[in-house]
């Protein structure tokens, strides 16, 4: 008698926890999204995949565990990616970096991947909103995933306004990153204001002047 082969066996079985923990992680990412770390329980999260909440105990330690898991999953690829780009953009400036240029690599690329990546994406960049203001443990987060791809653009700053005074090019990131995490909040309120003409999750509107207008701040500051 032909015995199951014990290897494909356990690759199922591997399959199938991937795929669980995946939709636990979409399921949690929205629910964080839309109502913080404190505002969401496991039995939350295990309502929302149509599973036994003790499953999720099985897989995350606690609540915390699966936000810190939630967080990273996506931290990781936005890093790369933007990564990759400022690199890239070294490589083509050579030895002319320009403030716009440094900033596109580094805004441009985010917003992109929020306007290709659907709404577990944009979930998630409402997730890190949240996160980046909420300093009690938000910092640490943000610390521990992005610290290195934001030297990595202070870096380029550097080099593109090499008589600004350093303290001026950290305020200058200071005021990208806010205006940064309150477009990803998609808070609804550049919609009421404008009446309309503008619209808070029209991320490639965004894109089109964040940069430009960001650089002239930095040149201003700077000059």
């Amino acid at each position: 008698m032909t015995q199951p082969d014990p290897p494909a066996r356990r690759s199922r079985k591997a399959d199938q926890r991937a795929e669980t923990i995946e939709q636990i992680l979409d399921a949690a990412e929205e629910l964080f999204s839309k109502h913080g770390l404190h505002g969401v329980t496991l039995k939350d999260v295990a309502r929302q995949v149509g599973v036994h909440h003790t499953l999720l105990n099985y897989y995350f330690a606690d609540k915390k565990a699966l936000f810190d898991a939630v967080f990273s999953r996506r931290a990781v690829v936005t890093n790369e990616r933007r990564m990759a780009a400022l690199d890239d953009y070294e490589r083509l400036a050579g030895d002319a970096p320009t403030v716009e240029g440094a900033l596109r690599a580094f805004l441009d690329t985010d917003l992109d991947t929020y306007i290709e990546g659907g709404e577990g994406w944009r979930n998630y960049a409402k997730l890190g909103a949240q996160v980046a203001n909420t300093p009690e443990w938000g910092a640490d987060l943000m610390d521990e995933h992005f610290d290195p791809v934001v030297l990595r653009l202070i870096a380029l700053l550097r080099r593109a306004l090499p008589d600004c005074p350093e303290e001026r090019i950290f305020w200058g990131y200071h005021f990208v990153t806010g205006s940064l995490m309150l477009t990803l909040a998609r808070t609804g309120r550049i919609d009421k204001l404008s009446g309309g003409r503008c619209r808070s999750d029209d991320f490639a509107a965004v894109k089109e002047v964040m940069a430009t207008f960001m650089a002239a701040g930095f040149h201003a500051i700077c000059g």
